[in-house]
Formats: C-alpha cells, sequence, structure tokens
C-alpha cells in the first residue's frame, strides 16, 4: 500500500508530495517535470522506483486542491447531464467529499448497469483526500442512494469496507 500510496507532508511554509508511478505511466522524466513546473511546483523529481516527490508552496498546493474540486465537481455535473447514467437524478456531497448522496430513479437504477458508476465517488474522494494528505488505511467514502420517489436511502455502501466484505464473499 505504502508503494502505490500518496505521501503528505504539510510544513510551515511548504507541502512536499510523493506521488506513486502509475499516476505517470506512459510519460517521461521531462514532461513530468514540465507538467509540474507549469503548475507552480517548485522542486519536482522522479524517483528511481518512478514515484514522483513535488515540494510546493502551500499557496500552490492550496491552487491545486482547489482545481482538483473544481474538477470533481464538474464530473459530478455531467454525470447527471450527459446521459451517461441515466437513472441518476442529483448528486450532493460533502465539501472533502468523503459522503455522496446520488438520487435516482430506483426502477431504472436497478435495471440498469448505472450502479457501476458509484465506483466514480469512491475514485473521486479518495484521489482528493489522498493529495489533501488524509491517512489512506483510515478513509472512508459513503455513498447513500435515494430513491426519487420517495426521498429515502434505499442502499450505502461504504468504501473500502463493503469492497472488502465483497471479496472476502466471493473468495469463499
Amino acid at each position: 500500500k505504502e508503494e502505490q500510496g500518496i505521501e503528505v507532508d504539510k510544513g510551515l511554509l511548504d507541502v512536499e508530495l510523493t506521488l506513486p508511478a502509475h499516476l505517470f505511466e506512459g510519460q517521461t522524466a521531462e514532461e513530468i517535470e514540465a507538467s509540474a513546473t507549469k503548475q507552480g511546483v517548485k522542486e519536482v523529481k522522479v524517483n528511481e522506483d518512478g514515484t514522483v516527490y513535488y515540494k510546493m508552496s502551500k499557496s500552490d498546493h492550496k491552487k491545486m486542491m482547489d482545481k482538483l474540486k473544481t474538477s470533481i465537481q464538474e464530473s459530478m455535473d455531467e454525470l447527471i447531464t450527459s446521459g451517461d447514467a441515466p437513472s441518476f437524478k442529483e448528486i450532493k456531497y460533502n465539501k472533502d467529499f468523503t459522503e455522496f448522496d446520488v438520487t435516482v430513479d430506483r426502477e431504472a437504477f436497478e435495471n440498469s448497469m448505472d450502479a457501476f458508476m458509484i465506483f466514480t465517488f469512491a475514485m473521486s474522494g479518495s484521489f482528493y483526500n489522498a493529495f489533501d494528505g488524509e491517512n489512506m488505511d483510515e478513509l472512508k467514502i459513503t455513498v447513500n442512494l435515494i430513491d426519487a420517489a420517495t426521498n429515502e436511502v434505499f442502499d450505502t455502501t461504504v468504501f473500502p469496507d463493503d469492497m472488502e466484505n465483497t471479496e472476502e464473499t466471493d473468495a469463499e
């Protein structure tokens, strides 16, 4: 887990990030460094194991987090407007993307493949919190499915807990 995780050290003036190699697959060290510099990263280093070290000011880290937040919000809006998940009617979330309330047409939801889209919430919330320095071993992302007709929660999934339970069930 440590090899694949994101390490964040928030100092007094700077924030240091060590990002996993898989986030940079297909990119050269030069491309990684150029992109990071463009984003305001003061210091960037591609480590021998492929992980990437960033050092940036707290204000640049805040700007990066704001951009990430905007990107997630736009993705949630697009899920509603694009038609990719036609049963989804509304998506609400808390400020750190650890809880999502997804209002759906329940019958349409249960007769579709839209359930796979809830992984989007887990990935978005995990990514945001990892870059913000949260402990990934303790992080929980909750997705509540709400029936549009009754306004009642009919299912709740907690990541990663429910995924671990599924894996254990599958192994039995």
